[in-house]
């Protein structure tokens, strides 16, 4: 079975977005409903600026979009698919090894 460059950019688009933490949070965080990104700040305790650049990077990795609602936007996933298969990347994680990455001298 061959790969298509296809797939392998996408899998690596996945994967540099879950690479920093406040990117993993948002994505999660949108998992059960779309968001402001000033509450999405909120709730990840970063800037607005900062929260700012990470949607812009998941947009251009194509895993979330803006929708207008009024003067305002909110993000949220961009298909049906992203919050099971999140769901599901959650329990391989978990299954293989809860304590592997706990920060500092992480040997994964």
């Amino acid at each position: 079975m061959t790969t298509s460059l296809t797939h392998t950019a996408a899998v690596a688009r996945l994967g540099h977005a879950l690479s920093d933490p406040t990117r993993a949070g948002i994505l999660l965080s949108l998992r059960t409903a779309p968001a402001y990104p000033s509450d999405l700040a909120d709730e990840l305790g970063v800037t607005r600026q900062v929260m700012s650049n990470h949607l812009s990077c998941l947009r251009g990795c194509g895993l979330v979009e803006s929708v207008p609602d009024g003067r305002r936007s909110r993000y949220r996933l961009t298909g049906e698919h992203l919050a099971p298969a999140l769901d599901e990347l959650l329990r391989v994680v978990l299954i293989v090894e809860p304590d592997c990455c706990d920060g500092e001298g992480c040997s994964c």
